[in-house]
């Protein structure tokens, strides 16, 4: 028998014996190191999605509390801003803490940005409102909660980088997917504190604009959390393929340039932004986020029941991060993260209606029954595009659609002649509507309250539930199964995601690399998927128009990500370059 050349059996015994470690890796049991740094990067990250989200769940009391020389409406409109300007300054922390990450180190940066969220959350706490201090107050607010959305920025794409890197070859999709559950968790960490602090005191307890204000009682108890989890982080070591790199010398002295300055990696952030993030933030907010809007803002289901239906569906559908995560590991991350984004866009407009019949059957029925139109010369309508709700919009056809969008009712367009009225029509009754441009403040708050009070009354004539869902008629298993679906879709698009982008990257740029797309698909792909469903709603008339943004950006990423994204589940990470 003729023998392999030397060189060639030890080529092929490499082979087999990487096989053979690979092989090992995924089957071993987790060690108690590994489930430390499981536990520690995912504590944090719970942390630090509580802090983020817990101001969504308080904006009305944050008005009240620092915007108080305005009107309630221009209150709410300020606290949106407010709470906009932590989206917009994502994509800054990625870049500024991911060129520390990839400089300096995992550990130390996202130890920053944890300890930056923490102190920035419990300060709001602690801020005098504005009858105390004046303009500072707000002036205080906006600089904390652009320190949240940076300190945001980098956290995820830290702890993420840090498990990866800590995780056995084919099991990095199950690691990850730990991480996953932060988002979800976060969320609904806020959601129940903020629910059980509301409904054990005194509404006006809850909404005391000074220090004594119960709503910033979730706020204050963020420092037990940071301390917490400090200490849990203070007891890991930097990560193994990061050090090996600083120790060679091998690390990115120029992160960011490496990164995003030369067209082979600046291609890889592009397609994992289009193919990637982008639809798993449309999945991930729609269905979570826009999902309690819809709820409690065009089917106007109370917010407690809301809240509730939410919270179940997010408690049974969490352990669906860690099964995709760990199914990636077996069938590919690919397969995953493209049935969660086809089946986003094929079904969503069927889970809203299902939506509308569970929560509020006799808007079903209106809808279905009782058709409006707004006639109106296209000239005089504008695009409802407001992202903080700070727009006033006074020209008749926006005023006439505004006040049927504050009833949930589907509307037709029909075009009138130029320089035209725009009125409505609610069967065989009509409503002028009026152009406020000439208009004081005053006049046009009193003319547009009167019209809007005229459209209401007819439309509750015609069968729609102006004042709200019948609770007797809420269908709560319905609800909460509906949401599931929902949640369940999040999940198979949020739980291999970490590990799909981790293993996009090399090492040595993989911290900035990762970052900043996740935060443009998460900040500003779905941050703002609110306020363009609502424009797109007020444009078409259709409430369920606003599901559009979410169906096209996921089928986007469906084809992006079919035609360009690679499959990535037997990367080896461990290489620098």
């Amino acid at each position: 028998m003729t023998k392999a050349p030397p060189g060639r059996r030890a080529k092929g015994g490499t082979h087999m014996a990487l096989a053979s470690a690979r092989s090992v890796d995924a089957t071993r049991p987790m060690t108690g190191n590994e489930r430390m740094v499981i536990l520690a990067s995912s504590l944090g990250t719970v942390f630090e999605w509580y802090d983020f989200y817990l101001y969504g769940w308080t904006a009305v009391q944050i008005g009240k509390a620092f915007y108080s020389a305005f009107d309630a409406n221009t209150q709410f409109i300020f606290a949106l801003l407010t709470f906009s300007a932590g989206f917009l300054v994502r994509p800054a922390g990625a870049l500024v803490f991911g060129r520390i990450g990839d400089m300096v180190g995992r550990k130390y940066t996202f130890l920053i940005t944890m300890t930056i969220m923490g102190l920035s959350t419990f300060f709001v706490g602690l801020t005098p409102d504005y009858a105390a201090i004046g303009w500072l107050a707000p002036a205080i607010l906006i600089a904390l909660r652009m320190l949240q959305g940076l300190a945001l920025g980098g956290e995820y794409g830290g702890a993420a980088t840090y498990v990866a890197e800590h995780a056995p070859q084919g099991r990095r999709g199950y690691y990850t997917s730990w991480i996953q559950t932060t988002a979800t968790v976060g969320l609904f960490l806020s959601l129940i504190i903020v629910f059980a602090v509301r409904n054990s005191v005194a509404p006006a307890t809850f909404a005391d604009p000074s220090l004594a204000g119960a709503w910033r009682i979730p706020y204050l108890l963020s420092i037990v959390l940071l301390a917490v989890s400090i200490w849990i982080r203070l007891q890991l070591a930097e990560s193994p393929i990061f050090q090996k790199m600083k120790d060679e010398g091998a690390h990115s002295k120029a992160p960011l340039s490496e990164a995003f300055g030369t067209w082979a990696n600046a291609k890889v952030a592009l397609i994992a932004l289009f193919g990637l993030t982008a639809g798993e933030a449309v999945i991930w907010y729609g269905g979570q986020f826009y999902a309690r809007i819809f709820l409690v803002t065009t089917l106007k289901v109370p917010a407690n029941t809301a809240d509730i239906a939410l919270i179940v569906a997010m408690v049974l559908a969490t352990a669906g991060f860690v099964f995709f995560g760990w199914l990636s590991d077996r069938i590919g991350r690919k397969p995953i993260l493209l049935a969660g984004f086809l089946l986003g866009a094929v079904t969503y407009h069927y889970a809203f209606g299902l939506l509308t019949h569970a929560a509020n059957p006799a808007l079903e029925t209106a809808l279905a029954s009782a058709p409006v139109t707004v006639v109106a010369d296209p000239n005089d309508c504008n695009l409802l595009f407001d992202p903080v709700g700070g727009r006033v919009f006074k020209n008749s056809c926006d005023i006439a659609r505004q006040a049927l969008i504050a009833s949930s009712v589907n509307f037709r367009m029909e075009d009138a002649p130029a320089g035209s009225v725009a009125k409505v029509k609610v069967g065989d009754k009509e409503f002028d509507s009026f152009n406020g441009a000439a208009l004081d403040g005053k006049a046009f708050g009193d003319q547009k309250a009167a019209f809007t009070k005229q459209v209401t009354e007819a439309v509750a004539a015609a069968g729609y539930p102006t004042k709200g869902a019948d609770p007797a008629a809420i269908n709560m298993p319905l609800m909460i199964i509906v949401l599931f679906y929902l949640v369940i879709l999040v999940t198979m698009v949020y739980g291999p995601i970490a590990a799909a982008l981790v293993e996009l990257f090399p090492a040595r740029i993989r911290y900035s690399g990762m970052s900043l797309p996740y935060h443009i698909g998460n900040g500003w792909f779905g941050g703002f998927l609110p306020p363009i469903a609502v424009a797109w709603v007020a444009a078409t008339g259709n409430i369920y128009s606003g599901l559009w943004y979410v169906i096209i950006v996921a089928a986007m990423s469906f084809i992006v990500g079919l035609i360009f994204v690679p499959e990535t589940k037997d990367r080896e990470i461990h290489h620098g370059a």
